[in-house]
């Protein structure tokens, strides 16, 4: 997502009338132009200090068709709607961005045409299905069940996180507990072992051994991997086949395969059963989906199926020779295919994919949740019983004599 700024602007029109606004633009350079085409001699301009945190989330974008789609099944025009949400919606960039399409719709462009100069912003899925709405007269039913499906998937995509970073927090938790009380605590307790010229427990002496090595090589190995993670950072945003290796490598991993194999799946037959039933021709729902993903191997691989389709291979088979859907999937496909019913299959794999990944999602959470408390006592116990065993068998020899 581009970073879209809110730009203060004042002006002066062709009659020489001092005019002044807001306008939404990524730099200097295209607020200008904007002005310059709407014969406006820039004045002054100022752009906010910063854009509040969550302002371009999905969830305003979810909220704003689904305003949308309320007031036009109420009666109200499309832009008067528009005005109404700018009017309302708690964002200042928002309301600048709502009332420049609301100023292109009243003049005459067509409401998916004034959403595609942001393209940004609004993905192709969006402009196709508006655009449906707009020849079938129910632009309504089309941005209701859009915000429908971006939620959907928004929610799904969330769980999914959700059920990946939890492991993870435990385990960075976990490593910090270890690394303080290794790097901190222990040293102090093995300098007063010393003083007592007695033989240590082998636990002990294991995990004192181990404390050495923190608190003299540590840093050193964490300055090594924290230069390797920045370089495989800069490799990965600079080395495009640097993010296909790595996604790659995600989906020969046990645990978390599964599960984003099963959000990207559900996000590709969602967007091409919602394509599908409002009309739009394959190969463009192809592409919208394309647009969607953030992914780069399954960008390639759908730009390869639609190849494939443009030159007249089936859908189902194209689907087969990409090798990353399932025979199943690519069988119920050919039915869809040969029956005329391609939407309404589309529509159960989603449905299958979205509630199989709910699923797995949901049960890793609950199975990983005493695995990984299992986990940190066993660390924490383990260091607690190195420190205080040595305590105990000095306290049994002194009770001997």
């Amino acid at each position: 997502m581009a970073k879209f700024l809110l730009w203060h602007w004042k002006a002066v029109d062709q009659f020489g009338q001092l005019q002044k606004g807001t306008l939404i633009a990524e730099d200097t350079a295209s607020v200008t132009d904007q002005l310059f085409n709407a014969d406006l001699q820039l004045l002054h301009l100022r752009k906010t200090s910063r854009t509040r945190r969550g302002c371009w989330h999905i969830q305003q974008k979810i909220q704003v068709f689904r305003q949308l789609a309320t007031l036009l099944q109420a009666g109200i025009s499309l832009s008067d709607g528009l005005l109404l949400i700018a009017q309302q919606h708690p964002f200042e960039e928002w309301s600048a961005l709502l009332k420049d399409i609301e100023k292109r719709v009243s003049s005459g462009t067509p409401f998916s045409a004034a959403l595609s100069q942001w393209p940004k912003m609004f993905p192709a899925l969006f402009i196709a299905l508006i655009h449906i709405g707009e020849l079938t007269g129910k632009l309504d039913e089309c941005c209701k069940r859009l915000a429908d499906q971006q939620e959907k998937l928004y929610q799904l995509h969330k769980k999914v996180m959700k059920a990946l970073r939890y492991p993870m927090f435990i385990m960075a938790v976990a490593l910090l507990v270890t690394i303080g009380m290794m790097g901190f605590v222990l040293p102090e307790f093995a300098n007063i072992y010393r003083s007592f010229n007695a033989p240590l427990p082998a636990i002990t002496l294991a995990v004192m051994a181990i404390s050495n090595w923190v608190t003299t090589q540590g840093l050193g190995w964490l300055l090594v991997c924290a230069t390797l993670f920045a370089c495989g950072y800069f490799l990965r945003q600079r080395k495009p086949h640097w993010q296909e290796y790595e996604q790659n490598l995600l989906l020969r991993m046990p645990l978390v395969a599964p599960l984003w194999r099963g959000q990207v799946l559900s996000q590709i037959y969602t967007t091409l059963s919602l394509s599908q039933q409002a009309g739009i021709p394959l190969l463009q729902g192809l592409s919208a989906v394309e647009t969607t993903l953030s992914s780069l191997l399954w960008k390639k691989v759908i730009s390869h199926i639609s190849t494939k389709v443009m030159q007249g291979v089936p859908f189902w088979l194209a689907l087969t020779e990409s090798e990353r859907f399932t025979p199943l999937c690519c069988q119920l496909v050919r039915v869809g295919e040969e029956s005329g019913a391609l939407d309404l299959m589309l529509e159960k794999l989603a449905s299958w994919h979205h509630n199989n990944t709910e699923e797995r999602a949901d049960n890793l959470a609950a199975a990983l949740e005493p695995i990984m408390m299992l986990i940190v006592g066993v660390i924490i116990g383990t260091l607690v019983i190195a420190m205080y065993l040595p305590i105990f068998q000095l306290g049994d020899a002194m009770s001997a004599g």
